[in-house]
């Protein structure tokens, strides 16, 4: 059973997979369809992934080898940010741009693109919870007798929960979004 819950999916259901069958990732790239633009938004998602997994890694440097906490707060803060903005912004532009769009030009899977919407609602909340542990930990950073181990372990926690939730979406997006281009010669 493929469920449709961001939380519970494991990867899209096969009837939102009729044209990764067609243009699987391995050919992504050297398909004549496929253009800077795409390219451009595959980068968005690889730097989505490195920023997340360059946070978790200070994290567990403050947790694990005693980082500097002052470093470490203005890596928080500064990652953290950046993060948390740019995918809003990321997802924005896609609701209201792309996925518009992507759905009219392949109407068969047109319950795929509000299948991503829908997980940008659950990322939302769950970029809701990743900001308060963040800003959490940030003020227990500013007061010399908290305990911030604690409050980096609460952030760290969260931002391994929130791991698997934006894998599964971005890679749910990518294998939905690059065929439909490929196959419909979609320029932006």
């Amino acid at each position: 059973m493929t469920f449709t819950d961001l939380a519970q999916r494991e990867r899209l259901p096969d009837a939102l997979r009729v044209l990764l069958e067609q243009y699987p990732r391995d050919i992504w790239e050297s398909h004549h369809n496929f253009d800077g633009l795409t390219r451009f938004w595959l980068d968005r998602h690889l730097m989505f992934r490195r920023a997340l997994a360059q946070w978790q890694q200070d994290t567990r440097g403050f947790l694990d080898k005693g980082r500097d906490p002052r470093a470490h707060g203005q890596m928080t803060a500064r990652i953290g940010g950046f993060l948390i903005n740019e995918l809003h912004g990321h997802h924005h532009i896609e609701d209201a741009h792309y996925f518009p769009v992507l759905s009219a030009a392949e109407n068969r899977l047109a319950h795929g693109f509000e299948l991503l919407d829908a997980d940008h609602h659950a990322l939302d909340a769950q970029l809701a919870g990743l900001t308060e542990a963040a800003n959490g930990h940030l003020r227990q950073l500013q007061d010399r007798n908290s305990d911030t181990k604690a409050s980096a372990g609460t952030m760290l926690t969260r931002l391994d929960a929130f791991e698997r939730f934006l894998d599964r979406h971005l890679v749910d997006e990518e294998e939905l979004v690059v065929p439909v281009i490929l196959h419909h010669a979609l320029k932006f």
